[in-house]
């Protein structure tokens, strides 16, 4: 884990907004069910706005599944394949495609033998005691370390919250909206350079919106931000 290597290679950008039925490329049913329901436990909606399930995060997990990311295209795949340090990074022989998939399932047996229900029936304090043991690894899984599932799961959770929704997560730009993000950079950013600690309010742009022709571009094809009063 934490290598460039390990790190998704994004898939090809969508075209057109993402809709609210998607069409998954590699994930079957109950596997989006078990990730809606983890997402949004991991991301939750609060009173801060929504959550990770509401920005597509599933969506685009499995986005990144069908990528060359997905089955380790780029990767060396030879072995040896010992335990390894947390600087060393991902040492397993599986691609995440196998990962999601053998995990998933063994985890749904796990839930089924000690809550008598698969992961996305459980109620929200039961989905919480079996991340924890996942990330702790305290769920021992037949095919998969829990933790690497867990870290690879909590990991490419945060890429699809934060990510640019041409990626196919975070939908309408939840996430950055959540933390002020403007998305992509207006040429005009040379007048705030002397504003110091003064927050920088703008309706996010991103790269899905100037490919849809969604904003307005200056002549030298940087998008016009639209500036947020107090009340926005």
């Amino acid at each position: 884990m934490g290598t460039s290597s390990d790190r998704p290679t994004l898939a090809e950008p969508a075209t057109t907004l993402v809709p609210q039925e998607q069409a998954y490329g590699y994930l079957i049913e109950p596997e989006v069910r078990f990730l809606d329901a983890a997402v949004a436990r991991l991301i939750p909606t609060d009173e801060l706005g929504p959550g990770a399930r509401e920005a597509d995060v599933t969506y685009f997990i499995d986005r990144q599944l069908v990528s060359s990311w997905g089955t380790h295209g780029r990767n060396y795949r030879m072995g040896p394949w010992r335990e390894g340090t947390p600087q060393q990074g991902f040492q397993s022989p599986l691609t995440p495609q196998e990962i999601y998939r053998a995990a998933i399932h063994e985890t749904n047996i796990f839930c089924g033998k000690q809550y008598g229900k698969p992961f996305n029936l459980l109620t929200p304090e039961q989905q919480d005691e079996v991340l924890h043991g996942l990330a702790e690894g305290e769920i021992e899984l037949e095919s998969v370390s829990s933790r690497l599932f867990f870290d690879l799961l909590l990991r490419n959770t945060q890429e699809g919250f934060f990510s640019d929704p041409m990626y196919g997560g975070n939908r309408d730009k939840i996430g950055w909206r959540l933390i002020g993000f403007p998305g992509v950079a207006s040429a005009a950013y040379a007048e705030h350079l002397e504003k110091h600690n003064v927050p920088y309010r703008a309706e996010p742009v991103s790269i899905l919106d100037i490919r849809q022709n969604r904003v307005r571009l200056d002549a030298q094809g940087y998008p016009k931000h639209r500036l947020l009063s107090g009340k926005d």
